[in-house]
């Protein structure tokens, strides 16, 4: 958190325990949504205002509790992560408006691709829809109804066809500039965009390449039958769309902020649309007809992650409290004298909790917030770990286990999407336990032990210093020069 809490002392009637209580009533409340299904970032509001409640009546000062909570929602990190998102959903939403989808679909149909290698062909048009929008879900509901079908009709294996989109949503929500779990790891780490992504890329491709073998190799063994309804669903100029993508990700590795690179992003994607023809300007913004009608893309972006944003607000409170109550000191201490001695130690705990943060919780940006500036940031910082090697591990983790379970969002979202393609169609499905085999997220898992075990891609704080020293004081010559 950017507050010094070491300054601050919150006392509560029972102590440590306590303290305990609002992550208690927190946790209670996300596992009780998510198990019942029901689980997703506005339902979550109710969870926090409940925690935040519970633990004012166990706080001495009460005054002081409530400035905490404050404290919590004033903090920068939060104020930076919830802008970007602002754009960021503005983004995606010009991204679909534009013909992205049905660009991908012609991509990929016009290969002539069959069986495995169409199913390869799924994973990289997944990734790359993932990448340009940001959002995991949303890759799985725009995809299935058109890629499952078609690629059941071109000799695909069912169900690798089906994990294909998840893994290339997977894939995006893990290093996509624009996704919230990149922005949160980010900023919550104090990283830059720019070193993310760069440090980022190099785990990401690495399990793609993975899982794109197990697509290729294994992804086919179905009949190839003709295609119903689906060529008219193609159309190239949507392929367009990408250039907007193209734009961000170079801008943010240039070293802009991500905000400065997302408002390109959006202009970028919306001179595109509206030149292929796909985007008017009443689209983008209008003056609707009756009260409470949508104003274009632009308030559907923005409304697209009210409820992310809100749930952050309340989670960056309730974190604050339990930072500044001692907790999270307390566990952290814990953890250092029994669990945690060395650099490989470290990284494997900030693996470790972030998974376990995230198996009960069905969104996985939440789950980020609530580990990653009271855990994951002491305990990388206690042994140098650069904010771009935590970040990275954080994102990872979460990557993995959201993008298994069944009662996760995502994974809901897309199994409902390939029932319903399958029912539309009159083609079989795979069960929602393929879910289970996901080989990105797997493969991501190992490549990430790979990493934390032998040191691959690792960077300290000093790195990074001395690489930004060596940077100034080379401007420094060329402009003596």
């Amino acid at each position: 958190m950017g507050n010094d809490v070491t300054e601050k002392k919150l006392d509560l009637y029972g102590g440590v325990w306590g303290g305990l209580v609002p992550l208690a009533v927190l946790i209670v409340g996300l596992i009780w949504l998510s198990v019942a299904e029901r689980g997703g970032t506005k339902p979550f509001w109710a969870c926090a205002w409940l925690a935040l409640v519970a633990g004012l009546f166990f706080a001495k000062n009460k005054h002081e509790y409530c400035q905490a909570a404050m404290r919590g929602i004033g903090d920068s990190t939060g104020i930076v992560i919830i802008t970007a998102w602002l754009f960021a959903g503005v983004f995606g939403k010009l991204m679909v408006a534009g013909g992205l989808v049905k660009g991908l679909l012609w991509l990929g149909m016009t290969t002539g691709a069959q069986g495995g290698l169409f199913t390869l062909v799924v994973f990289i048009a997944a990734m790359l829809f993932a990448l340009g929008t940001g959002t995991s879900t949303g890759t799985c509901i725009a995809l299935t109804p058109v890629l499952y079908p078609a690629g059941y009709f071109l000799g695909a294996d069912p169900a690798l066809l089906a994990t294909a989109i998840l893994s290339g949503a997977a894939f995006g929500d893990n290093l996509a500039p624009i996704s919230d779990t990149t922005i949160v790891s980010a900023y919550t780490q104090g990283a830059t965009m720019q070193d993310v992504v760069r440090s980022r890329f190099p785990l990401a491709i690495s399990a793609a390449t993975i899982a794109g073998m197990i697509f290729l190799f294994f992804g086919g063994g179905g009949t190839v039958q003709s295609l119903p309804q689906i060529q008219a669903q193609m159309s190239p100029t949507g392929a367009f769309m990408l250039i907007a993508l193209v734009i961000v990700v170079v801008s943010a590795l240039s070293g802009r902020h991500i905000i400065e690179s997302l408002i390109y992003g959006n202009i970028a994607a919306a001179v595109i649309g509206v030149t292929i023809g796909n985007i008017t300007l009443a689209d983008i913004f209008h003056i609707p007809a009756e009260r409470g009608i949508s104003t274009g893309i632009i308030q559907n972006g923005i409304n697209s992650v009210v409820g992310a944003a809100f749930f952050a607000i309340l989670i960056l409170a309730v974190t604050q409290i339990l930072v500044e109550t001692g907790i999270m000191k307390n566990i952290l201490s814990f953890a250092e004298k029994f669990m945690i001695g060395t650099v490989r130690q470290a990284e494997l705990s900030i693996i470790g909790v972030t998974i376990l943060a995230s198996i009960p919780i069905s969104a996985n940006a939440p789950a980020l917030l609530l580990v990653g500036p009271s855990l994951v940031k002491p305990i990388g910082h206690r042994f140098k770990l650069a904010p771009a090697r935590r970040a990275n591990l954080m994102d990872c983790a979460v990557c993995t286990a959201f993008f298994i379970l069944p009662w996760h969002i995502v994974v809901a979202a897309w199994y409902a999407a390939v029932i319903s393609s399958s029912e539309a169609f009159g083609i079989a499905a795979p069960p929602i336990t393929a879910a289970l085999c996901n080989p990105y997220s797997w493969a991501l898992f190992a490549v990430l032990l790979f990493s934390a075990f032998t040191g691959w891609n690792r960077a300290y704080e000093k790195e990074e210093a001395e690489e930004g020293s060596l940077i100034e004081a080379e401007a420094g010559v060329n402009k003596v020069a």
